[in-house]
């Protein structure tokens, strides 16, 4: 099992020592995520700052973006970091497609079942020069253009990770893709029980025979002090909260019997009510979410939690080098990776 960290990468003069302080601490793997920032700029910094560590988006927001320009950065980055770059996509939900980003909403699996097709259509397309033919629901294509072929591009197998809650997503990956970014809302019982059948199906539907690579952010509670470890409890359960008012998550919930928390939720979140949100969370259903553990601890019951159902375990929380609150975390993680 690898150790990953995520990062924002709110500064982007500071991806660089970012990058070397992760792969200096020993991790596995970066992954920036598309927050306020766009999420490739910092990876091309961390690309020429490190030497083994993997760098992906974890995850970068597919819809708004062409795939042919997708599959240009993809090609780049992958060049830049000798062939340790993933690519991770997510179809996001209606709202941010529609109203962050006012791109058009279809159906999201189909949508990105294309998707991946041009993508790597592309990829042949900018490497060989043949022209890039593709007549989809979502996506047409038929082109040829000299100056688009590069001879500088790597393997254009490049990993390709997509992210999701439901099995249509993870069946979808099961068929197609690399690996799949479990969603930190989950807990093992509904990774195990209604994901990795999905998965399990996909591959079959396809014929892969390679594994498909799981990677999560997982929920965690920890803290030296009684203090810490309480506000830490608040944050993950308001997270927990906000992600259950989402109703396409909604099957989570039904799995344990928690559905009837969905309205209560709904409730707070129309009337603004934020603040409220996270006394709805039990503590039980907090230990369902979250692996809660001193910082010593807390790498060793992480591992014990997802040992045979994911490959590249991190923490939610982003790693900040400077952040002395955290320090110990980290550090007890680091050493962790070789035991």
């Amino acid at each position: 099992m690898k150790f990953d960290v995520t990062v924002f990468a709110d500064d982007l003069n500071n991806a660089p020592s970012i990058a070397e302080a992760v792969e200096g601490h020993g991790f596995d793997g970066l992954w920036v995520a598309e927050a306020a920032h766009n999420p490739f700029l910092p990876l091309a910094h961390a690309a020429l700052a490190t030497r083994r560590i993997s760098l992906g988006t974890a995850i970068a927001v597919a819809f708004p973006r062409d795939p042919f320009l997708m599959a240009q950065n993809a090609l780049d980055l992958a060049a830049r970091s000798h062939g340790r770059f993933i690519l991770g996509l997510g179809t996001q939900i209606k709202p941010h497609i529609t109203k962050r980003f006012s791109a058009p909403w279809g159906k999201p699996v189909q949508q990105i079942r294309e998707y991946i097709k041009v993508l790597r259509l592309a990829w042949r397309s900018i490497g060989t020069g043949q022209p890039l033919c593709f007549d989809g629901e979502y996506y047409s294509y038929d082109w040829a253009a000299p100056q688009c072929k590069s001879a500088h591009t790597p393997d254009p197998d490049i990993p390709i990770y997509i992210a999701g809650v439901n099995i249509g997503l993870a069946t979808m990956a099961g068929e197609l893709c690399h690996g799949f970014h479990i969603h930190s809302f989950h807990t093992a019982q509904y990774l195990r029980d209604v994901l990795t059948p999905a998965f399990e199906a996909g591959r079959e539907r396809s014929g892969m025979s390679n594994k498909l690579l799981l990677s999560c952010a997982v929920f965690v509670v920890t803290g030296e002090t009684e203090a810490q470890v309480e506000e830490s409890k608040i944050l993950s359960k308001s997270q927990i909260a906000f992600y259950a008012s989402t109703p396409s998550y909604s099957r989570v919930l039904e799995l344990h019997g928690w559905q009837d928390l969905i309205p209560k939720l709904n409730t707070l979140l129309r009337r603004n009510r934020w603040q409220e949100m996270h006394t709805l969370i039990s503590d039980d259903m907090l230990e369902h979410f979250a692996v809660i553990a001193p910082p010593d601890e807390l790498p060793y019951r992480l591992r014990e939690r997802y040992d045979g159902l994911l490959d590249r375990v991190g923490y939610y929380f982003p790693f900040e080098p400077d952040d002395q609150s955290r320090r110990a975390i980290w550090d007890h993680a680091a050493r962790a990776m070789g035991n």
